[in-house]
């Protein structure tokens, strides 16, 4: 189980696989270059692991970005693992009729909006003027 967290505050996102196809997806459909040219505070600062509270507004206005663009992607462009672009979701096609596009693809482990909760837990760093973590459970 993997999950944002900003000091004592956690954000639940769901397995580490599922992270990584949202960066994976990013990268492939969005940056069209190398890993982080286009977002380099999300996809090279924050998937090292934390990214610094005084780069939390640089990454909403990324993140923002990266939704807006998103929408203009079917679900079928979804991609697992970067590693391995043949690489299957364990659900293969057989996804909910509300996924309309790849901007509300993701969904948490518990139902929610992954990039809703993203956007919350960027946020609260912003909030707390706190730096935003990645770990696992």
């Amino acid at each position: 189980m993997v999950g944002f967290r900003v000091k004592h505050y956690w954000f639940s996102i769901g397995n580490g696989s599922f992270l990584h196809s949202f960066f994976s997806t990013v990268r492939v459909n969005l940056e069209h270059g190398k890993w982080g040219s286009k977002y380099p505070y999300i996809m090279k600062e924050l998937y090292r692991g934390e990214l610094t509270a005084d780069h939390v507004d640089a990454a909403l206005k990324e993140l923002r970005d990266i939704e807006k663009k998103l929408k203009k992607y079917p679900p079928s462009k979804v991609v697992w693992d970067i590693e391995d672009l043949t690489a299957q979701p364990p659900w293969g096609d057989i996804i909910s009729p509300d996924i309309t596009d790849l901007s509300n693809y993701f969904v948490t482990s518990d139902g929610e909006d992954f990039i809703g909760v993203f956007r919350e837990a960027l946020e609260g760093a912003k909030l707390l003027e706190q730096p935003l973590l990645i770990e696992s459970l």
